[in-house]
């Protein structure tokens, strides 16, 4: 049963619903039979990333449904003893049975950052719940093999957070000063992008989740192979360690500032067998996408959806 608890963003009403193995804080927009498209938010950022794509699509006629993450928000385990994952599959079963929740039998996901990586995993391996793709960055499914595979040094020097959360230092440093870190990987990661103290603040608010740090450290960690995921996970990660196909209707997006690690769209193009095109998005956008391009994001969505139709 879904409950609604007072607002805390200027999205309106966070609600809260039972799902696997969360209690997730989620807004739920538009008309409640309209066609319906999951919205990923990634680190370090969180649901507010499409506050400005959200109307766009609800005024086309879809109810839009945006979770926080594990980890994020008013997102919370149902128990103490369950294990603080952040492997991939974790977080696309996550996705999964928050649409079981809502009693949403398929919808189109779209997401950048993590987001985007679990979109990609539910449109591969569950393309029954997916009408269709849009993805930041295109194709990010990976394995703890793939993560072993030395980069040349400047694509390292990229990931120098991953190595330094890879230590108990980094650990105790992204606890203390969580909201200087996501502060920094903001500017970095859209080097272009005039974001302002309020709209900051928003989103790092999320942060104060008690779970926060273990699902970020173990994220990072589980990457590397420095730490384990689940046995329960274990199939679908090796059905994801052979980089299965994306079959449904998709449309990868980049910005032309994006300042985090990202692939080149030539590099993953022929994993999108479906119905598929990229767009670069022009004019300083960096990697969080949906926030600083709205329009671009939503029109994606849309014709995603008429592709799928």
């Amino acid at each position: 049963m879904s409950v609604t608890i007072s607002p805390r963003s200027v999205f309106g009403a966070v609600s809260q619903i039972e799902a696997g193995v969360l209690n997730v804080g989620y807004v739920d927009a538009g008309p409640a039979d309209g066609p319906a498209v999951l919205l990923l938010h990634g680190w370090p950022y969180d649901i507010h990333s499409y506050e400005e794509v959200t109307p766009l699509l609800t005024a086309a006629g879809y109810r839009v449904v945006v979770p926080y993450l594990r980890g994020y928000g008013t997102t919370r385990f149902l128990s103490e003893d369950t294990f603080r994952n952040g492997e991939q599959a974790a977080l696309a079963v996550d996705a999964v049975a928050f649409l079981d929740a809502l009693e949403i039998e398929h919808a189109i996901v779209a997401g950048f950052d993590w987001g985007a990586r679990t979109a990609d995993i539910v449109a591969a391996l569950w393309p029954e719940r997916c009408d269709g793709l849009v993805s930041v960055s295109g194709y990010l499914i990976g394995s703890q093999e793939a993560g072993k595979l030395p980069l040349p040094p400047e694509a390292e020097l990229q990931w120098w957070y991953q190595y330094y959360f890879a230590t108990e230092r980094g650990r105790a440093g992204y606890e203390k000063y969580r909201r200087e870190f996501a502060r920094l990987i903001w500017r970095t990661a859209s080097p272009k992008w005039s974001f302002d103290d309020a709209t900051f603040e928003r989103s790092a608010a999320s942060f104060d989740n008690p779970d926060h740090v273990a699902i970020v450290i173990h994220n990072y960690r589980w990457r590397l192979g420095l730490a384990d995921g689940e046995g329960e996970y274990a199939e679908l990660e090796q059905r994801l360690a052979e980089a299965p196909a994306v079959t449904v209707p998709a449309i990868t997006l980049e910005g032309d500032a994006n300042g985090a690690p990202h692939p080149e769209p030539s590099a993953y193009a022929g994993k999108f067998t479906g119905e598929y095109s990229h767009r670069t998005i022009e004019g300083g956008i960096g990697h969080n996408l949906p926030q600083e391009a709205p329009e671009a994001f939503a029109d994606a969505i849309l014709d995603v959806g008429e592709r799928a139709r």
